[in-house]
């Protein structure tokens, strides 16, 4: 499922986010930033020691915060590692830091050149971020986003599994 927002394209995708040959992925990571579970520890594995090193020179991330490294091994040039909040119940700014991942994430991809990006769901793992509400979230977060700041060819969620792709594929449709 594909939207075009502006002039930039916004798509769902079911795929494995560490072979993305984009210019950059996002990392779902945690504060430290020197590798975890999930789509951290597989972006980690995957890209091989270069981006742990990198990592260690950022001196952590505060979440809704994102931080730029080198892609290491992987075919994305760059990862974008972003700090998503652990869900409680909604009612302790996690929205707010939530779409605050996915706009600061773009705000360092267009610093940095980057034209092609490459999004998980975030927080929607371990942090257990109801899945509906955060692909709305981040949905309108990159509509929003795109609409106000040129630069971008495409945005790209690449969801692992099943369900969650057909929940991001939901919000598109709605959204389109």
């Amino acid at each position: 499922m594909a939207i075009l927002v502006s002039e930039t394209k916004v798509e769902a995708v079911q795929a494995d986010i560490t072979r993305e040959q984009l210019d950059a992925i996002v990392n779902a990571a945690n504060c430290s930033l020197l590798g975890g579970g999930g789509v951290d520890g597989a972006i980690h594995r995957a890209g091989g020691p270069a981006i742990l090193e990198a990592c260690r020179l950022l001196n952590g991330c505060d979440t809704g915060d994102a931080k730029i490294t080198t892609g290491g091994r992987l075919p994305a040039k760059y990862v974008i590692h972003t700090v998503g909040p652990v869900y409680r119940d909604g009612k302790h700014g996690e929205p707010e830091l939530l779409a605050s991942c996915y706009r600061r994430s773009l705000e360092v991809a267009l610093e940095n050149g980057v034209k092609t990006v490459a999004f998980p769901a975030i927080s929607c793992g371990v942090y257990g971020y109801p899945h509906k509400e955060a692909a709305s979230i981040a949905v309108n977060t990159v509509k929003a986003f795109v609409q106000e700041n040129n630069g971008l060819d495409l945005v790209r969620f690449v969801l692992f599994n099943g369900e969650l792709f057909s929940v991001f594929e939901q919000v598109l449709d709605v959204v389109a």
